[in-house]
């Protein structure tokens, strides 16, 4: 019987190592527009975000929005979004990803207070459908279609 890496090879996926933390959450390392990040792999998210104060480290081109975001226990925050962002995770990669930013220094205060590093955003489901991802819980990776 083929395992799961051996399977989903043959579908053309390649597979990411997820980190848990302490706080219980899936970190992954990304690289938006050529620059490495660290983030939160949540599945809940609808959209990827990065924080208000990467959006220079990232080199993204931040635009108004009217949308209000909400989520850990935050709501009714001020978001911006930024087109056609370059996304590389493991050897997936997509040229043409809307993110949005808003502030989430309550996810990092939170992350910190339970000894986890911050991040630098939120992998969401948006990304995750288009890459068809398929997450193996156990043994900790993430596979996305290439």
């Amino acid at each position: 019987m083929l395992s799961l890496h051996e399977f989903l090879s043959a579908k053309n996926y390649t597979r990411v190592k997820l980190h848990l933390t302490k706080t219980n959450h899936f970190e992954i390392n990304a690289t938006i527009n050529g620059i490495k990040g660290v983030f939160i792999l949540d599945t809940g998210a609808s959209n990827s975000c990065v924080d208000f104060e990467a959006i220079e480290t990232f080199k993204l081109q931040a635009e108004d929005s009217i949308v209000k975001a909400a989520g850990a226990g935050a709501i009714d925050m001020d978001t911006k979004t930024s087109k056609k962002n370059k996304i590389k995770i493991g050897k997936w990669k997509n040229n043409k990803v809307i993110l949005v930013l808003f502030n989430l220094t309550h996810v990092n205060t939170a992350l910190i207070k339970h000894n986890a590093r911050p991040v630098d955003g939120i992998i969401g489901a948006d990304i995750l459908k288009k890459a068809k991802a398929i997450i193996d819980y156990q043994k900790k990776y993430l596979y996305l279609k290439l």
